[in-house]
């Protein structure tokens, strides 16, 4: 199994209601709605920087790659996988965004 170490497990994301409620920093007299913005923002900024990560991953292994450095070849195909999952994550969920807000603003008050 010594082979096999460079294998690393998928890493699961939190659940949505645990990426808001863990900070110290908010306010924790803030209204519902409020934290209910948070919320979203927190979830939407942990997407993106996960899009983040999974590029500068590729980027890396494309140069290990592209010098001769990586031994394993098949990761970078791994790599890049992860990376358009997690973009097409992001772009599923913008679009679902706007979806509701032009939803939301088609109702009459």
């Amino acid at each position: 199994m010594e082979s096999a170490a460079f294998i690393t497990p998928l890493t699961s994301w939190r659940d949505v209601g645990d990426i808001g409620g863990g900070s110290g920093n908010r306010n924790q007299e803030s209204t519902a709605n409020n934290g209910q913005i948070a919320l979203f923002g927190d979830v939407f900024q942990s997407v993106v920087n996960q899009v983040k990560e999974t590029q500068a991953d590729v980027e890396t292994k494309q140069y290990l790659l592209s010098t001769g450095q990586l031994d394993d070849a098949h990761t970078l195909p791994i790599a890049e996988a992860k990376a358009a999952f997690s973009l097409d994550v992001l772009i599923t969920l913008r679009n679902k965004t706007l979806e509701s807000y032009n939803e939301l603003m088609k109702i009459n008050v």
